[in-house]
């Protein structure tokens, strides 16, 4: 023999071999049709006998293996049926020619044959014969199995009369010696009548006869024939023959221990039930079996059965048999057929390690020379025993190697597809999969040397087949499962091999069907790069929507009433799947940050990437990005504009590496971290933009609050300036801006703020609302500094002080002083480590403007945007007030402020107040400005504790009171300085300047004192009278006080002025009272007045004054001494005319 036949199993000794073969020219198809309807009667219960017959059939069989038929009968071909076309008459003589001719192949071994005719019809189809069927066509063959039965049965006769014939002892006749082919030339000059001889003849028909009782379904005659066969040919040394013995001993006990058959699902003996008889159906029949494939009264027999051997015993005979077998050369496909025998059994007894032995052996069995596909078939047959008895890497080896037999170089035409075939099945072996999930969780499985050559075989060999798109899930798979085991120079050439693949046919995320059926699932590159953390990102400061506060209780989330719960599960999915607090805007841009890094050796170019999303539309728009050789942790953003409102999941990236498109799926990603992967998007909200006449600050605003400031913009101002900012506004969005709210807050500061900072008129730019898209408005802001003008250190020490005090005026005092200080440069040019009251120091205010804004469908759900924009205010002095002082007038109801004025610029400033001319003053001068002012009517008296509650203390109250005064006196004054050279102009407040003193010399006394003379009030200028005529005065008194004072005694002092410092009171002779110099007013209630009436008599002529004292008695005393400033009177005495 020189073919072996893989197939073969311990129950094909009970088998007729029939070979169905074509006659003539017939299609494959058709050919096949009748062929697989021909082998479906497979075993046939023999008529009137508990028997079953067992067919094997063959659509090829080599003659030379036929020659073996004598040394196992099982592989003697006994039947022939064969299948031929015939369209004509005339072709039929030919066609049965050919039909001898077949037979003649097989001749000397055949039972019986039969020839199926298709499409004959006439009168040569009518003829009853039973060696030829004929039948219209391939279709309209209904009786084939009957046929069939029926062939078989012939055989069975045959069969049964051989061995009746054989087993029956004939002591006369002599028993001819059954030979191999290769034993025929050394048998030729043996003594035939020798008892060596005689035995081994008889040794050899006994095993002939197993052979056929056993065809015969005879088990347990043949059982008997197999062990006296032993017997004899043990004694005479016949190994070849005594191997033959006990394999079919070994095949008998097989068959009663086994009934399912050692083949697997092709060896189970099932009889159809459409090809037997109905009496046969329903007998029961040894051997048969039922529903859990075991023979009911297989146990029985094999207890009956003395010579059955056990299951270890089979395995034994099997080895005796195996080294007989190897004794011979020419017996090598016999014993190569036992070796797989014997594995297919020891797979049934679940003995691996021993299979294992049996296949080792097997695979050093010297064969002939065979050819390629021969080899193929050997070590593919191998592989699924391997595979048969666990062992899955030896298996994957051998078919491994079966697949690189099809692409030998000896053949002329490799097999690339049956290659690629054959490699795919080797993939379990390896621990491989097609699937990149199941190399995401879990420690690496298997040898990953082996496994990365085994997919670059896939790769050659379906680049080799001419499919592209194969080559590349192959190579992309290698790098996606690999990477961690690739050295740096391997990982450069596969990058290099895709891109290559890529460029003529990119990869991409569709599943790949194989013409087998199966699927190659899509491979993500998730490695290039690695991402290891994702986070949507909240929009922008100025682009975050903010929920109304009358809609707020709508979204308030029914959570759990308890701080901590242990029951909440926190499982990773959960994590990623919950929603995040913050929301998107339909139509705006949106950010997810991801920290990727690239594990490559060199620079990884990733094209085409963007995110991937479900619940809303989203318009994603792809990003390119280039990373270094093996970067660190590099943020990327991806960007995308959500289309509709709702609920947004961010489920993971698409991205293109080496020309693999690949959507990475955040699920399927081992290790990364997210704050959650789900937000609300919320209907289109206008986008507003500002824009500024100021140039943007170099100074961040940073708030204490936090807030983001969209836009920074910075202007220097001198103190008490005001310019006018023009805001515009621009909608740059899409939906009609329909409400606008402006607040502003300033920042904390050390300066104290006087006034208005920030003002603004917002109906003028609400006049131009609803704002459509790409429509601008204008807001303007005035910004208005005034800090504190007082100077905290005296600047002028070198100034000398005259003495001036509120008391000693003197009638020819100036309103105005220019006094220069004697070191000019000491105010210009500070000394070091000046304090911030110094004029040399910059102060800085800082202020924010909030715009809040809405419309469109954002503001219909109750939605709107904050916009800020950051202001600063670089404030140099401008004049500072370095001394106050007041003098008092010639009224009682009005004084001199007397404010020295200092110049902070480098320019020429002038400075003026209300009424008053123009004060010029150099840079670094000082001047003393006098500012005649109406005395102020402030309420003196404290209030009521009722309204003392509502401040905190009594010092925040004097300070509001302090404040309140100071507005009123700067109002009035309206002191204002002018840059002429800058052509800048602004206001110069006294708030912050005056003093308690000041305050006091500057408020209207609650008792109002007016001295009349004639009849005639008498404050500012002098009253005339004549000498020698009296002079009637009278001193009224107006109760502006809350409360009741008096009574009072007033005493009128003259006195004469010599302009030189020095007071005459001595006038005895000059002025004379008429009745007493003492006035007397009595008490007067709030609101009320009182007068006293006196009369004076001028002896001499000249300039009297009068001075009227209060007496200090009780009354008086209880009262501030500045509520009795009684004027000074002025009286001229004339000369009467005569």
């Amino acid at each position: 023999m020189s073919v072996p036949d893989y197939m073969q199993c311990a129950e094909d000794h009970q088998t007729l071999l029939v070979v169905v073969q074509p006659v003539g020219v017939v299609s494959e198809e058709n050919f096949f049709r009748i062929y697989k309807r021909i082998c479906s009667v497979s075993q046939i219960s023999v008529r009137d006998s508990q028997r079953v017959l067992y067919i094997r059939y063959r659509h090829h069989y080599p003659p030379e293996n036929n020659e073996w038929g004598d040394f196992q009968t099982h592989r003697k071909v006994v039947g022939l049926v064969t299948i031929t076309d015939c369209c004509s008459a005339k072709d039929w003589p030919q066609t049965f020619e050919k039909f001898h001719m077949q037979k003649e192949i097989y001749g000397s071994t055949l039972y019986d044959s039969r020839l199926f005719v298709f499409g004959l019809q006439g009168e040569i189809a009518e003829q009853p014969r039973t060696d030829v069927a004929f039948y219209p066509s391939y279709e309209a063959c209904p009786s084939v199995e009957k046929r069939i039965e029926d062939f078989i049965e012939s055989l069975f006769i045959v069969l049964e009369s051989k061995r009746l014939d054989r087993a029956t002892d004939k002591s006369g006749d002599k028993v001819p010696l059954l030979c191999v082919p290769f034993e025929k030339k050394d048998f030729v000059g043996l003594d035939t009548d020798s008892r060596h001889y005689k035995k081994r003849c008889q040794g050899r028909m006994r095993k002939h006869v197993g052979d056929l009782c056993l065809q015969a379904g005879m088990l347990q005659d043949s059982l008997v024939h197999y062990h006296m066969a032993v017997e004899l040919l043990r004694a005479v040394n016949d190994f070849l023959w005594l191997g033959a013995a006990l394999e079919g001993l070994c095949s008998a006990s097989v068959i009663c221990h086994y009934p399912g058959g050692t083949g697997g699902k092709n060896g189970a003996r099932r009889c159809p039930g459409g090809s037997l008889p109905a009496e046969a159906a329903n007998r029961h029949r040894p051997g048969a079996l039922t529903t859990n494939g075991i023979n009911p009264d297989t146990s029985a027999e094999i207890g009956r059965a003395k010579n059955c051997l056990s299951p270890e015993d089979i395995i034994d005979k099997y080895k005796e048999a195996i080294s007989y077998y190897g004794k011979y050369k020419n017996a090598g496909v016999i014993e190569l057929e036992a070796c797989v025998k014997a594995v297919r059994v020891l797979a049934i007894q679940k003995r691996s390690m021993e299979a294992s032995e049996f296949l080792q052996n097997a695979v050093y069995i010297n064969l002939r020379q065979l050819s390629e596909e021969e080899k193929i078939q050997r070590y593919s047959v191998l592989s699924e025993l391997y595979e048969l008895i666990g062992f899955r890497r030896k298996s994957a080896f051998f078919k491994r190697v079966a697949a690189m037999q099809c692409v030998a170089p000896s053949i002329a035409e490799p097999g690339w597809r049956a290659c690629y075939k054959l490699l795919l099945e080797t993939l379990p072996g390896y621990s491989l999969s097609l699937d990149p999930q199941d190399f995401s969780k879990g420690t690496h499985r298997g040898w990953a040397a082996v496994q990365m050559r085994l997919l670059h075989e896939l790769v050659y060999a379906s680049r080799r087949m001419g499919n592209p798109a194969l080559s590349v899930r192959h190579l992309s798979f290698l790098l996606q499962t690999m990477l961690d085991f690739l050295s740096d120079q391997e990982k450069k050439d596969v990058t290099q091999s895709l891109e290559s693949y890529t460029s003529k046919c990119p990869g991409t995320m569709e599943l790949i069907t194989l013409p087998d059926g199966l699927s190659l699932p899509p491979v993500p590159l998730t490695k290039l790069p690695i991402v290891r953390h994702v986070k949507l990102l909240n929009l922008p400061a100025s682009l975050r929507p903010q929920k109304m506060k009358s809609l707020l209780g709508q979204n308030v989330s029914a959570k759990s009433p308890f701080i901590y719960s242990p029951i909440i599960a926190h499982s990773r999915g959960e994590e990623r799947s919950k929603k995040i607090d913050f929301q998107w805007v339909q139509g705006d841009v949106c950010e997810v940050q991801l920290m990727v890094y690239n594990p490559m050796p060199f620079e990884l170019r990733v094209e085409n990437m963007g995110l991937l999303t479900s619940g809303v539309e989203f318009e994603s728009l792809p990003a390119a990005l280039s990373l270094p050789a093996e970067s660190g942790l590099y943020p990327v953003t991806l960007v995308g504009v959500p289309q509709t409102t709702g609920t947004i999941s961010v489920n993971g990236y698409h991205t293109t590496v080496f020309g693999v498109f690949s959507d990475c799926l955040l699920d399927n990603l081992p290790g990364v971290k997210t704050s959650g992967s789900t937000v609300e998007v919320i209907p289109a909200l206008p986008r507003l933009q500002i824009s500024t006449s100021l140039p943007r600050s170099a100074h961040s605003l940073q708030p204490a609050s936090g807030d983001e400031i969209s836009t920074h913009v910075s202007v220097q101002l001198y103190n008490g300036e005001t310019q006018q900012l023009v805001i515009k506004l621009e909608n740059i969005g899409v939906e009609p801006l329909e409400k606008l709210e402006v607040t502003s807050r300033v920042l904390a500061s050390k300066e104290k703020l006087y006034g208005d900072f920030l003002s603004w008129k917002l109906e003028e730019a609400l006049a131009q609302f609803p704002l459509q898209p790409g429509q601008v408005a204008t807001l303007t802001v005035s910004v208005q500094v005034k800090l504190d003008f007082s100077c905290q250190e005296n600047l002028l020490q070198d100034l000398s002080d005259d003495g001036i005090s509120v008391t000693g005026f003197p009638l020819s005092s100036p309103f105005r002083q220019v006094v220069r200080p004697r070191v000019e440069s000491k105010a210009a040019n500070p000394p070091e480590g000046s304090k911030p009251g110094d004029p040399s120091h910059t102060k800085a205010l800082e202020a924010i403007l909030n715009f809040k804004y809405s419309g469109g469908p954002g503001h219909v759900d109750g939605y709107y945007r904050d916009l800020s924009l950051g202001l600063r205010v670089e404030v140099e002095p401008s004049v500072f007030f370095t001394r106050v002082s007041t003098l008092p007038a010639t009224s009682t109801r009005q004084c001199h402020l007397l404010l020295d004025v200092f110049n902070a610029t480098e320019h020429e400033l002038s400075l003026s107040a209300r009424g008053n001319e123009e004060l010029i003053l150099h840079a670094g001068e000082c001047q003393r400005m006098a500012i005649q002012v109406d005395k102020f009517n402030f309420e003196s008296f404290p209030e009521s504790p009722g309204e003392k509650g509502q401040f905190a203390s009594p010092r925040q109250l004097e300070e509001q009171r302090q404040e309140a005064r100071g507005l009123e006196i700067n109002s009035k004054l309206g002191i204002r300085w002018r840059i002429p050279s800058l052509k800048r102009t602004g206001e110069a407040s006294v708030e912050g300047v005056l003093n308690q003193l000041a305050l006091e010399h500057l408020q209207l006394a609650p008792l109002q004192w007016d001295v009349l003379v004639d009849g005639q009030p008498c404050d500012c200028e002098a009253a005339a009278c004549q000498v020698g005529d009296p002079m009637r005065l009278e001193v009224r008194l107006t109760n502006r006080s809350p409360r009741s004072v008096g009574p009072f005694a007033l005493t009128v002092v003259p006195f004469q002025d010599h302009q030189n410092g020095v007071h005459n009171y001595d006038l005895h002779g000059a002025v004379s009272f008429v009745g007493s110099s003492t006035f007397y007013l009595d008490a007067v209630q709030p609101s009320g007045q009182a007068a006293c009436l006196g009369a004076l008599l001028f002896l001499y002529t000249g300039d009297f004054f009068l001075r009227v004292r209060v007496h200090a008695d009780g009354a008086s005393k209880e009262l501030p001494p500045s509520w009795f400033c009684l004027p000074s009177v002025h009286v001229r005495a004339l000369e009467g005319q005569a």
